[in-house]
């Protein structure tokens, strides 16, 4: 059975630093393109950030280039979105998503940067 079990969402002060965690079971994450999405209130949902395939080639959104930054580790089958220099903008709850038959998402972990 697939799941993806986000954490690691706070509150933190604006120019602060969160990690967030995307735990997958039933498959392997490194054999799949794993994105990051975020929401923020009253706006749709947003790609933020890939990592994909064995080469470990990964992308971001304009918006979050040069602070974020995102990782895997396949022994504990993660994905981790590091999050620096946060802005009130980066507030959302943040989503992991597995792109394999179909597509697969996690719960959703909260963000809120007061400024």
């Amino acid at each position: 059975q697939v799941q993806l079990v986000e954490s690691g969402g706070g509150l933190v002060p604006s120019g602060g630093s969160l990690r967030l965690s995307c735990v997958a079971s039933g498959f392997s994450a490194a054999n799949y393109e794993m994105n990051w999405y975020r929401q923020a209130p009253g706006k749709d949902r947003e790609w933020v950030a890939t990592i994909a395939d064995i080469r470990i080639r990964t992308n971001y959104a304009d918006s979050v280039k040069g602070r974020f930054t995102v990782s895997r580790d396949s022994g504990r089958n993660a994905v981790y979105l590091q999050m620096n220099s946060l802005k009130p903008e980066d507030t959302a709850i943040y989503y992991c998503q597995a792109k394999l038959w179909r597509d697969f998402w996690g719960q959703g972990t909260q963000v809120t940067v007061s400024s």
